[in-house]
């Protein structure tokens, strides 16, 4: 795909930018994203628990040398794990990856009344099984 295509299909992403709070989590449970930019989106999450970190990742969305966009995610303790697009329309992305163990499809999408509902999705022990992420738009 040529560089220009890359840039149109990452800035089509661009309803994902911004500041999300966890709705139901501790303040300062968070998932930030910047705006498509240089060929990248780079974003940060954080859970609190208690008053403490107890988890964070790191996340981008660029193209993969193969010209597909994909979503590479760095949860802390974990190793880096890349999803591609498997499908993209407006408001709602859903990234794939079926060899990884759990999960393997990661999707955002975003609601009315500024809310992004964040899914990540695959097989665990032969059955199906998801963790949904409700997030509301917040001042960065």
């Amino acid at each position: 795909m040529p560089a220009e295509a890359q840039q149109t299909e990452l800035a089509s992403l661009s309803w994902l930018s911004g500041c999300w709070a966890s709705e139901g989590g501790e303040p300062g449970s968070v998932e930030h994203w910047l705006p498509p930019a240089g060929g990248t989106m780079l974003g940060l999450s954080r859970t609190v628990k208690k008053g403490k970190t107890v988890a964070h990742e790191f996340m981008q969305i660029r193209a993969s040398a193969e010209g597909r966009l994909v979503y590479i995610a760095l949860p802390s303790g974990q190793k880096e794990t890349t999803f591609t697009l498997d499908s993209a329309a407006e408001g709602e992305v859903t990234f794939e990856n079926p060899q990884h163990d759990f999960p393997q499809r990661v999707i955002y999408r975003l609601l009315p009344d500024d809310r992004l509902a964040a899914r990540i999705e695959g097989m665990r022990n032969g059955q199906l099984r998801g963790i949904d992420f409700a997030m509301k738009k917040m001042p960065c």
